[in-house]
């Protein structure tokens, strides 16, 4: 993997977290169908199990979110 794909994966996921925070539908869709959701978020149409790492890694991202939203 090269840096730039690297970085765009963070950033993507940051961006994705960002919307997580500030766009209760996306919440609502990324709950019904998180890969669907995230491939929206993104623009990337990958097959399911590529897409599925960036996925777990945007929960990971979005439970510390929310738990320090909550810690507040």
């Amino acid at each position: 993997m090269t840096a730039g794909v690297h970085m765009d994966i963070k950033k993507n996921i940051a961006d994705i977290t960002d919307k997580v925070k500030n766009d209760k539908d996306f919440q609502k869709e990324l709950k019904k169908d998180p890969i669907k959701a995230v491939e929206k978020a993104t623009g990337i149409d990958l097959p399911d199990d590529k897409i599925e790492k960036a996925v777990e890694v945007a929960k990971d991202k979005i439970g510390d979110v929310v738990e320090k939203k909550f810690k507040k």
